[in-house]
């Protein structure tokens, strides 16, 4: 290239692009008034402000001709312009695409007008090139600034609205909120209130469980907590809403509080963390186990002292006896009280024969007495009993509860018959 010739015609070609720029920003407009009308106005109103720009912008892309080292023009305050431009569409809540179309228009206009002027001005073949080179490259930087704008502000403002989402859920978690406050919350967070509301809470070590409840809709609130992971579901009771969560935490190990108004959520989460305390000992061993189907398990085992004690009371006339005796006994008055007197079905139950249960009754009504005539009595022992583990005669462990059946379960049965 001819140093002092070749640069004197790039020079002259900044002046020339610099007088196109009204007819450039023009013509560009005008292909945007039909599927971007909005860019189309942005430009007929500030026109002036973009040419006094633009001036100190060409100049430096012309500039990377004659030094390929130096820095790109969007590396600078362009750069940080672009972004801004980014972020406020964004806010504005509009999409970044119709924006990058726009920057591809305006830079295929501007090129044929630079084309044009290099032409015109002789500008050799090897700058020609590198001139086509810094054109697009630049619009690239600048459409990668807008882009990385926009996702910046896309994903602060998903950070955001995770944390006030969280504040949310530990608010309605705790017993000192109220409904204005809760209000309140909401309103920040973007949660419309539901009449109800479950929680569900999983092991954080169990990543079945985490993948789950982070698959879970957009209407879920999340906490974390270091014992647990809590997700708060909106209208639990809705159509189809209990078969779809059953669906989406098998095999999770999760624990489905039940539903109720918002302003007993706390309570709903204490009666939850007692399911998940009897699902560790075993009492109970449903996936997903939901609350609202065992509260008579989470009421009797609300408080084990107790438990114990009435054990202890009303088992009494078993303790003498040695162990295996003790064991076959305590199992026969649970199926005995459990089917209400039937020894055939007691006898089913526990794989022995009708006699045999003849037999262990009446050791039965010697040890205890009037107590398995009487209605009251009878009910206590065998809240005493159905509740601790029993064996039956083959040495298999039995049930520790006596549970209803799944929901599901049940209509099955209901299809069947």
């Amino acid at each position: 290239m001819n140093a002092g010739g070749d640069n004197a015609r790039l020079r002259d070609l900044v002046s020339a692009i610099v007088d196109r720029m009204p007819a450039i920003l023009d013509e560009v407009r005008v292909l945007l008034e039909a599927e971007h009308p909005d860019y189309a106005a942005f430009l007929a109103e500030e026109i002036d402000e973009v040419v006094a720009v633009s001036e100190g912008y060409v100049g430096r892309l012309v500039g990377l001709v004659e030094n390929p080292t130096a820095s790109a023009p969007g590396a600078g305050m362009e750069q940080a312009l672009f972004e801004e431009i980014g972020r406020l569409h964004h806010r504005q809540g509009r999409d970044i695409t119709s924006l990058l179309a726009a920057y591809r228009i305006g830079a295929t206009v501007a090129w044929r007008h630079v084309a044009e002027s290099a032409l015109q001005l002789g500008i050799p073949v090897e700058a020609f090139a590198a001139l086509a080179g810094a054109v697009f490259a630049a619009v690239d930087q600048l459409s990668t600034a807008s882009l990385h704008g926009y996702v910046q502000a896309q994903s602060d403002d998903a950070h955001a609205r995770e944390r006030l989402r969280e504040e949310l859920g530990e608010l309605l978690l705790s017993d000192r909120s109220d409904s204005a406050a809760v209000r309140a919350a909401a309103a920040r967070a973007d949660w419309p209130m539901p009449r109800g509301a479950a929680v569900i809470v999983v092991d954080p070590d169990n990543e079945v469980g985490r993948a789950s409840l982070a698959r879970l809709d957009d209407s879920c609130l999340r906490v974390r907590r270091p014992d647990a992971l809590i997700a708060i579901v909106p209208d639990p009771s809705g159509p189809g809403r209990r078969s779809r969560l059953a669906e989406v935490l098998r095999g999770t190990a999760a624990v489905v509080g039940a539903g109720v108004p918002l302003d007993r959520l706390p309570a709903s989460l204490h009666f939850a963390e007692l399911a998940v305390r009897l699902r560790r000992a075993r009492v109970l061993d449903d996936d997903p186990l939901f609350v609202d189907e065992h509260l008579d398990a989470i009421i009797v085992h609300h408080d084990e002292r107790l438990l114990a004690a009435l054990r202890r009371q009303y088992l009494a006339p078993l303790d003498s006896l040695p162990e295996p005796t003790r064991e076959r006994l305590a199992a026969t008055l649970t199926s005995w009280l459990m089917h209400m007197g039937n020894r055939q079905a007691v006898a089913a139950e526990l794989h022995v024969h009708p006699q045999t249960v003849r037999y262990r009754l009446a050791q039965l009504r010697e040890l205890f007495g009037s107590a398995l005539a009487d209605p009251a009595s009878r009910a206590t022992l065998l809240l005493a009993l159905a509740w601790g583990a029993a064996e039956d005669d083959t040495g298999e462990q039995r049930a520790a509860s006596p549970r209803p059946a799944h929901r599901d379960d049940a209509a099955r049965d209901t299809r069947a018959r």
